[in-house]
């Protein structure tokens, strides 16, 4: 008898932060997880192997392949490679993102067009190609990491905000595409979630944010993550073109 097929994952920004904790949530022995990483400064790819060997640690394995999500080449070059392995893909997670902070008036063109291009352009691509394979299995699961930004806005997150948004729309319109090939499309949106960014904040603005959590701390990866394991399973096969919220009542 032959041995059942691995459930292939794709996890777009998977060597660190959230991205990680997903990669090692949604592992198993049963699973096979690619991920993107794109870091130039870490020439090693030293988090990237931190990714892999928790993923190992639950019995699954991972592959890294550096990719630029906000360039077609190297979006489409990571799918070939993704496709050549395994021949399938079951979950895309598109988490990659940047943040460039300013006000309004002061953010950078430059700012604008890479938060845009990486945060937004970049899960349009990755999900353009995961959804051909996805409808041509007649199966599949899409899920975009938006955020609380992209449902109140965000002073000094414009091109943030405007690029979560913009993440919310698409999984609408992905869900309403291609719901009739059996392919979900979801979101989930994050609060404020401890992570190497956030920890940075000064005292004062991270005591702003408590303040406006009815459940009065902080979301951790894990959190973030279970969500995602949830949309991705068969116990959400009837839900799509949702933003599951994930922000201890930050948003209601």
């Amino acid at each position: 008898m032959s041995a059942p097929e691995k459930r292939i994952v794709v996890v777009t920004g998977g060597a660190g932060g959230i991205g990680r904790v997903i990669c090692r949530t949604l592992a198993g022995p049963d699973t096979r997880i690619f991920f993107t990483r794109y870091n130039p400064a870490d020439t090693a790819g030293v988090a990237a192997a931190e990714t892999i060997r928790q993923v190992a640690e639950k019995g699954g394995s991972a592959v890294c392949i550096q990719t630029n999500v906000s360039e077609a080449a190297s979006v489409a070059d990571f799918f070939k490679a993704v496709l050549a392995d395994s021949g399938r893909i079951d979950v895309l997670v598109n988490n990659a993102g940047v943040a460039k902070d300013n006000l309004l008036v002061r953010l950078k063109e430059a700012d604008w067009d890479q938060v845009l291009a990486v945060n937004l352009k970049g899960a349009f691509l990755c999900t353009k190609h995961a959804g051909k394979a996805m409808m041509k299995q007649r199966a599949g699961r899409i899920i975009n990491i938006t955020s609380v930004s992209g449902v109140l806005g965000t002073a000094g997150q414009a091109n943030y905000a405007a690029a979560k948004a913009g993440l919310i729309a698409l999984t609408k319109s992905t869900a309403r595409e291609l719901a009739p090939r059996n392919v979900t499309a979801n979101a989930v949106a994050p609060g404020y979630i401890e992570t190497d960014m956030t920890a940075g904040l000064d005292a004062a603005l991270r005591q702003s944010y408590m303040e406006r959590i009815p459940l009065q701390r902080a979301g951790t990866g894990e959190d973030v993550a279970n969500a995602v394991a949830f949309l991705a399973s068969e116990a959400a096969a009837y839900i799509t073109g949702q933003v599951l919220h994930v922000n201890g009542g930050m948003h209601m």
